[in-house]
């Protein structure tokens, strides 16, 4: 027994390593071709209330849900008090009381007075639970893809990575809203059902029908005649509106890429015109919007063929609840009045059942949301943290140098460099150490872009080992700089604090690299890509290596396309960062006469087998391994 007891412990262990496997190779086969993943609704919700949990916000929003479900239930009650008044209202009418009728008008008046205070409070209410919820899941998601190297990993999962500005805005507000406005609509519906269910029961309870000489009772038949209105609309709407989740998740698929060529059309524009690329872009852009009609006609269709139902059900309600109690009513066992709050009773039960049809397209439009918004956090949560490929560079962590020993690098995942494509180094062991000038060049198809990732730990496809030292004693400078928005010293500082430097630090850092007319400009917000000129972009990483001052700095052609005369600039400002080793990866003539490095070469390996020869040179002295992730 002890050993079944193992053998099944250990075939349940193997289950769930199996189901991991499974949900993380879907993971990436959806991420790729840009479908939905195969996760339950259950599993999706699990995924959110955890993610909820976890955040700041979860205290703040249990809070207002509780005051809301007291004002729901407070709101409950004051509409039986409401329905309950129909029947002496109605009754004072069919009597022709007028002084009872003006006393029922008070009485409605404070009722009346009550709700409305009720619906307001609930409103506000709504609006602030709404918006702490959007700030949770928002920050959760921008927490999530922001977390050391997933963004850049996921921008390479396909469709997915596409436009996650969509899905960290526009489907998060949604999300929020919805699960906000859905859950409270069902909570108030469940408390209405519960308190007019036993209203309806009591007033249709003891009615004797008569049939062709035979007597027999219902108990509480009115109740039973509204679940049977109720459940066969819901089941209509359920075969009808079957499709519209899938349709809104192409929707909103469809539109984030409508929204992403426009944006891109816009900001690449001067580049379009130039080359006279309008027509080409109309066309391009068309064809994104044609994808958004088709959808959208899609869509209509459906909403078009569910709106025969809830349309119809909606005016049946006009007259299937008087039916319903005539019998009562014409046999004398109902008043007038008591007619009048049965009506009113059946609705508001009906209403309370019928929540899942008046509310089906939303609840598709919801589940479309959720499936995008769990399927993008997903994604994100089952990047490994150390980005590992059968065939790796070996990383260690080294003492104020940086050292390369048979390094090469593979152009793709998993595969061996001299049979897929790649390269070395001709130089099979480097040390470099603070205070150097190197230049890394070689043949002209060499990817270099992938041994700039390589250095940065970004890319470790391939075989050797880098060693690299601290990571506070590094700055990398890739070719196209990132200006973030905000001030510009914020832009200087970043990814440091803004105030992180002193004010007349960043002033003659600024009045050294030539940008001395943007002083007065510090504390100014702008979108600094758009205001300075290609040249000052450029510029602005260089003042930040000033301000920082590493011990290694790592240029990835950061001269491509910049004025000779910037190129001097620049090139005379590095000459002021003596104990800085620099390593520029790219070929620039101004960078080797003004600084005269010493010149690493990389060669293309020969699928066939690789280049033959390789030069002697001294071994890398041994460090300490540490992970990549860890970095």
């Amino acid at each position: 027994m002890a050993d079944e007891g193992a053998g099944s412990g250990a075939t349940g262990a193997s289950d769930a390593v199996l189901a991991e496997d499974r949900l993380k190779r879907e993971t990436r086969r959806a991420a790729r071709d840009g479908g939905a993943l195969d996760l339950s609704l259950t599993y999706r919700l699990g995924v959110m209330m955890q993610a909820f949990w976890a955040s700041k916000v979860r205290l703040k929003v249990l809070g207002l849900g509780s005051l809301l479900i007291l004002i729901i239930l407070a709101t409950a009650y004051m509409t039986v008090i409401l329905n309950e008044w129909n029947a002496p209202f109605f009754d004072a009418i069919q009597r022709r009381d007028l002084p009872e009728f003006f006393h029922q008008l008070e009485i409605f008046a404070l009722i009346a007075g009550i709700l409305l205070l009720l619906n307001v409070v609930q409103a506000w209410l709504n609006q602030m639970t709404a918006l702490y919820m959007r700030e949770g899941l928002t920050r959760d998601l921008v927490d999530q893809w922001l977390t050391r190297k997933r963004a850049l990993r996921l921008s390479s999962r396909g469709l997915i990575g596409i436009n996650p500005d969509q899905r960290l805005h526009e489907d998060a507000r949604t999300l929020a809203e919805s699960t906000t406005g859905l859950t409270l609509g069902l909570i108030q519906a469940t408390i209405l059902l519960v308190s007019f269910i036993g209203v309806l029961w009591d007033l249709s309870s003891g009615f004797v029908f008569h049939l062709s000489g035979h007597s027999f009772s219902i108990p509480g038949y009115m109740v039973w005649a509204a679940v049977l209105y109720a459940a066969s609309a819901s089941i209509l709407s359920r075969i009808v509106g079957r499709k519209l989740v899938r349709i809104n998740a192409d929707r909103s698929s469809r539109e984030a890429e409508l929204r992403f060529s426009l944006m891109h059309a816009s900001e690449s524009m001067p580049a379009i015109t130039v080359v006279g690329g309008e027509e080409s872009e109309r066309h391009r852009i068309g064809e994104s919007i044609t994808a958004v009609l088709q959808v959208m006609k899609r869509l209509a269709l459906a909403n078009t063929n569910l709106t025969w139902v809830s349309a119809g059900y909606g005016w049946a309600v006009v007259v299937v609840p008087i039916i319903v109690a005539a019998p009562a009513y014409f046999s004398g066992g109902l008043s007038f009045g008591q007619l009048m709050m049965s009506i009113g009773a059946f609705n508001q039960v009906n209403t309370a059942l019928r929540w899942y049809v008046a509310n089906f397209a939303a609840i598709a439009e919801w589940r479309a949301t959720l499936m995008r918004v769990t399927d993008f956090r997903q994604t994100l949560t089952d990047m490994e943290e150390e980005f590992q490929p059968e065939r790796a560079i070996l990383y260690r962590q080294t003492e104020d140098t940086l050292t390369l020993d048979e390094v090469e690098i593979a152009n793709a995942v998993d595969a061996d460099p001299q049979l897929a494509g790649g390269f070395r180094f001709v130089e099979t062991a480097v040390e470099i150490r603070p205070g150097e000038r190197i230049m890394v060049n070689g043949d002209h198809h060499v990817n270099r872009k992938l041994l700039f990732q390589a250095l940065a730990g970004l890319w470790p496809c391939g075989s050797g080992r880098i060693g690299l030292p601290r990571q506070d004693d590094m700055m990398f400078l890739p070719q196209t700089a990132y200006i973030p928005d905000g001030t510009l010293r914020d832009a200087l500082a970043f990814p440091d604090p803004a105030d992180s430097y002193a004010a007349d630090d960043i002033a003659a850092v600024l009045d050294k690299a030539g940008l001395g007319h943007l002083v007065p400009k510090l504390d100014t917000r702008a979108r600094w890509e758009k205001v300075l000129s290609a040249e000052e972009q450029k510029t602005i990483p260089i003042a930040r290596l000033l301000l920082k001052r590493p011990r290694f700095a790592i240029f990835e052609e950061v001269f491509e396309g910049m004025e000779p005369d910037w190129k001097v600039k620049v090139t005379g400002l590095l000459t002021a960062l003596p104990e800085t080793a620099m390593i520029y990866i790219g070929r620039s003539d101004t960078y080797r006469k003004a600084l005269s490095p010493r010149v690493l070469h990389l060669q293309a390996l020969d699928p066939e087998g690789g280049p033959a020869g390789r030069d002697e040179a001294p071994p890398a002295r041994p460090t300490t391994a540490f992970r990549i992730g860890a970095r």
